[in-house]
């Protein structure tokens, strides 16, 4: 063994002694190959720089205890130890925390001595927020009421909407100590629930912090604060809505039975209350508030019917959004179907004094017939729905009649008031009222300062010309309202002018059956306008036209081949009767026009010979046009000759778009000669200077290649 190794070493030493070069070549390859495992299995130095640490986020005058380390321990500890506290988690580089912070600390400056203010950096990756939480979105708003919370504010992050919001959880029970607190909240479009508690026995009578939390759970499901909470703490304000038990919960509808909180059947719960109250609330004009430009909260809106959006400007901390209570208003008399104005317009001297709600009856004056007995000592009679037991929807006029039976005692020459049962009737209790009326007697002036009517009372809703339209038409309206100062360019997408979001703007739109009317912006948002506007729109031949949105024309840099077609530019364009023009539809989305886009440029260059034909094209997806010239499919090419604009051709579906098969097809269709003169020239120059193929064969094998370049192609987008 050992003789062989020796035998091996000395001819190694002889190749070596031959050739030196292999000898240096193999000592450098081994030290760089020790050398090379040596660098690789040490422990290297870090070629990354670690992240530079957090710095404060908010400015140090700024009432907000900046958390930028994520130290959420200490963020919890000062929420337990406040009343009402906001938590704002940031993440440092986000462009969205960045514009939201000027706004929160405007927020701070106005309730810090009511409001905790908390930010945290919930970015830094050795703080406790960022190992606990796992937020998809910055910035993120969470606020507390006590121990109760989170609750996500998910609305615009304005300092305006965020005060709002906040005050709201700060009292998320609208105290109503009198009648006209109670008138005034009864008033109001939006829903209202109301708790009646006492608090004469204890502070904190049994139900009420139930009641506080059902409020708060409604404003963790709806941010918007849409539905008002309220609690009654006297008995003579409660029974005025037929409350007599504390802790009974009220639910006031407008126009369908208002309800009382189940609670034999339900548990008293906070979850139930608040479920029970978002199930059964009634909407008369809904907010839209869609989160960024890409959000489907107004389609999925528009597909539940036609609806009559209107963009209004909106200060949420404002006392009074008179704009606002107009357009509830029109909405009010646009689903007053019974002929009843209960809820905005009940005027004070309908309530009563003290101990009894006098509310504006729902009556019908008869003249007494002289057959019936009782014409013998009264002509007159006056027939009202008694609504003691809290407010219900009035019937039609015509339906509250008077029946001899209804009295069975004979009546003096005074005036006789009594209550009467229907038992035909669903309508319970009448309150009927009769005496003797003669010629120029103020009788009557006298009883009506008793009974007032609805139809006497000078109110400009009793003569609305949209008053109980919804129940006489079939093309019923949603109302909706957006802020136009955030949700402009909603409303520029549907036909509003560039920059005019402080003149608000009003549509009418029908996905189902493809209307789109839009509201002179001439004439204003005011009540005539729209209630005109509605009217418009429900009767059976409505003279509105159709609004089409279009792209503003562009000028062409230098001179264009093709000519691009606009919804303003259609007409003169494509419905020159002196010109052919061949019109391609297309849309930005459509891979296949893209595609076909040379076979057009080529077409135009060839017509460029001769001026009677025009190649156009429009984009379809930006440009209405009237339902005659819509298409369904792209790409579409439609052929319109000159002086037979009405006989439009469109280009074969199953032929291959190519330059011969568009030359063939607007030689087939384009307009006779008119005269010889014209038919002289026109032979001296052709429309196409382009020779079609020699013969059949030919055409048969470019129709085979076609139609292998369109298979390759592949369908056209629809």
């Amino acid at each position: 063994m050992l003789l062989r190794l020796r035998v091996s070493l000395r001819q190694v030493v002889n190749q070596m002694a031959r050739r030196p070069a292999l000898l240096c070549g193999a000592i450098v390859l081994s030290c760089s190959l020790i050398l090379a495992i040596t660098f690789t299995c040490s422990e290297t130095k870090q070629v990354v720089l670690p992240a530079q640490p957090p710095a404060r986020f908010f400015s140090p005058g700024a009432p907000v205890v900046d958390l930028y380390l994520g130290q959420l321990d200490e963020a919890e500890s000062l929420r337990s130890a406040s009343e009402v506290s906001l938590l704002y988690f940031y993440a440092p580089w986000c462009g969205q925390s960045i514009s939201a912070r000027g706004e929160i600390e405007q927020v701070a400056r106005k309730l810090a001595d009511q409001v905790q203010f908390v930010a945290v950096n919930c970015w830094w990756n050795q703080g406790k927020c960022r190992k606990q939480n796992n937020f998809y979105h910055y910035p993120v708003i969470y606020l507390y009421h006590r121990r109760f919370g989170p609750i996500e504010y998910n609305g615009p992050i304005t300092a305006a909407y965020v005060e709002k919001f906040i005050r709201r959880v700060i009292t998320p029970l609208q105290y109503v100590p009198s009648r006209a607190g109670l008138q005034d909240f009864l008033s109001h479009y939006e829903p209202g629930v109301l708790g009646y508690f006492e608090f004469n026995a204890s502070p904190q009578p049994p139900g009420y912090l139930t009641f506080l939390t059902s409020a708060l759970q409604a404003l963790r499901r709806d941010f918007q604060g849409v539905m008002r909470f309220g609690v009654i703490t006297s008995k003579q304000v409660a029974k005025a809505i037929s409350l007599d038990a504390p802790g009974t919960v009220y639910m006031h509808r407008h126009f369908n039975t208002s309800l009382t909180f189940p609670s034999h059947v339900l548990n008293f719960t906070s979850e139930n209350i608040c479920r029970w109250a978002l199930e059964h609330r009634e909407w008369l004009v809904r907010w839209l508030r869609p989160h960024g430009g890409k959000s489907r909260a107004l389609e999925q809106e528009l597909r539940k019917g036609a609806a009559l959006i209107i963009f209004l400007p909106f200060d949420p901390m404002a006392p009074s959004q008179p704009l606002v209570e107009e357009v509830a208003e029109i909405a009010v008399q646009y689903h007053s179907c019974n002929g009843s104005s209960w809820p905005s317009f009940m005027e004070p001297e309908v309530w009563g004094e003290p101990g009894s709600l006098s509310r504006a009856p729902c009556c019908n004056t008869l003249a007494l017939p002289h057959w019936l007995s009782v014409s013998r000592t009264h002509n007159v009679c006056e027939l009202c729905l008694d609504q003691a037991l809290g407010p219900r929807p009035c019937p039609s006029l015509d339906s509250l009649y008077l029946r001899e039976d209804f009295f069975t005692q004979p009546l003096s020459g005074k005036v006789q008031c009594s209550h009467v049962l229907s038992s035909s009737s669903p309508l319970d209790y009448y309150t009927a009222c009769c005496w003797s009326l003669s010629k120029g007697s103020s009788t009557q002036q006298d009883r009506r300062s008793v009974l007032p009517h609805i139809e006497d009372r000078g109110s400009a809703s009793a003569h609305s010309a949209v008053k109980g339209l919804k129940c006489r038409t079939n093309k019923t309206l949603n109302f909706y309202l957006l802020d136009s100062g955030l949700h402009w360019e909603f409303a520029r997408r549907l036909g509003a002018p560039e920059n005019a979001s402080m003149m608000g703007f009003a549509t009418v739109l029908n996905l189902q059956d493809e209307v789109h009317h839009v509201l002179n912006q001439e004439q204003g948002i005011v009540r005539n306008t729209l209630e005109s506007f509605i009217q418009n729109y429900s009767v059976p031949y409505s003279p509105l036209q159709r609004h089409l949105v279009g792209e503003a024309a562009q000028e062409p840099v230098g001179e264009s081949l093709i000519t691009t077609v606009t919804t303003r530019t259609f007409h003169r364009a494509v419905m020159d009767p002196e010109k052919d023009v061949l019109l391609f539809y297309y849309t930005q989305w459509c891979g296949f026009c893209s595609a076909l886009n040379h076979v057009i440029i080529q077409l135009a260059r060839l017509s460029l010979s001769n001026p009677r034909l025009a190649v156009c094209r429009i984009n379809a997806a930006k440009n209405d046009l009237p339902w005659e010239f819509m298409v369904d499919r792209y790409p579409t090419i439609l052929f319109f000759p000159s002086d037979r604009k009405h006989q439009s051709v469109k280009y074969p579906e199953d032929a291959p778009i190519t330059l011969p098969n568009l030359v063939r097809f607007i030689q087939r269709h384009s307009s006779p000669l008119r005269s010889s003169s014209s038919a002289f020239h026109q032979e001296k120059e052709p429309l196409l200077h382009m020779r079609s193929p020699p013969d059949s064969r030919a055409d048969t094998r470019q129709g085979e290649s076609e139609s292998s370049v369109t298979r390759q192609q592949g369908p056209p987008c629809e």
